[in-house]
């Protein structure tokens, strides 16, 4: 409700959102739910992207499977968001040059007509492209100018020359993702700041004191914000 008090309301702005609505929290399923009814409102207006925990194996270890039971005494809610994480988009493109996803790229999928062929209604698989996109981070060592193995035991760690490649493949300027903690809510990586990534939870887990930040396009302003006052 703060991003919204902040960046706009649906329909006056358009968001595109870059997943892991559940989980570490005790309002997962009230957000799940409000952004899903946001989309049945206003279908063109706002896009929801599919974030790794947005997964049966990932809820039912992070806290999303203990409160729809706590809250409903079965485990039928979570059955039933689990279809509806099945069906969520993996990546949006906007304007033809930002691609947006929620944790990277893939070696498998170079174009994103490849990305458009995948068959996403399924469970989250433990490799793959898929699961790249889902799990990888840009590297922070200078070293990997391509592809390294990624110590989360998922996807990878790609460099400047990976999404160099990608932009220079599908003609797109900027990879915009989420999935990493960022104390100043957003981080331009590599030196050509080919790839950014925007964290939009303050204070995380009610401990981490970060700022959350969501980007207005196409101004290129970032919008940073604190955790409302109580």
């Amino acid at each position: 409700l703060e991003l919204f008090r902040i960046c706009g309301k649906v329909p006056e702005k358009n968001y595109v959102f870059l997943g892991d609505y559940v989980d570490r929290g005790r309002d997962s399923l009230e957000v799940f739910e409000l952004l899903l009814c946001l989309k049945v409102r206003w279908p063109n207006h706002v896009t929801l992207l599919r974030g790794n925990h947005e997964s049966r194996q990932i809820t039912q270890v992070y806290g999303f499977y203990d409160e729809c039971i706590w809250k409903y005494g079965s485990a039928l809610v979570w059955r039933e968001c689990c279809k509806v994480f099945d069906l969520l988009t993996i990546c949006a493109l906007i304007d033809n040059c930002v691609l947006c996803v929620h944790g990277g790229l893939s070696p498998y999928v170079p174009s994103i007509h490849e990305i458009h062929c995948l068959e996403r209604n399924k469970e989250l698989p433990v490799e793959g492209p898929i699961c790249d996109m889902l799990w990888s981070d840009p590297a922070e060592d200078d070293q990997v100018q391509a592809w390294s193995l990624s110590n989360r035991g998922a996807g990878y760690l790609f460099g400047a020359k990976a999404v160099e490649t990608f932009h220079y493949i599908n003609n797109t300027e900027l990879l915009c993702r989420a999935h990493q903690l960022v104390m100043s809510g957003y981080k331009f990586h590599f030196s050509d700041q080919s790839c950014l990534t925007i964290w939009s939870a303050p204070n995380y887990c009610g401990r981490c004191g970060n700022l959350a930040a969501a980007l207005s396009l196409p101004e290129s302003n970032f919008l940073t914000f604190n955790s409302p006052a109580v």
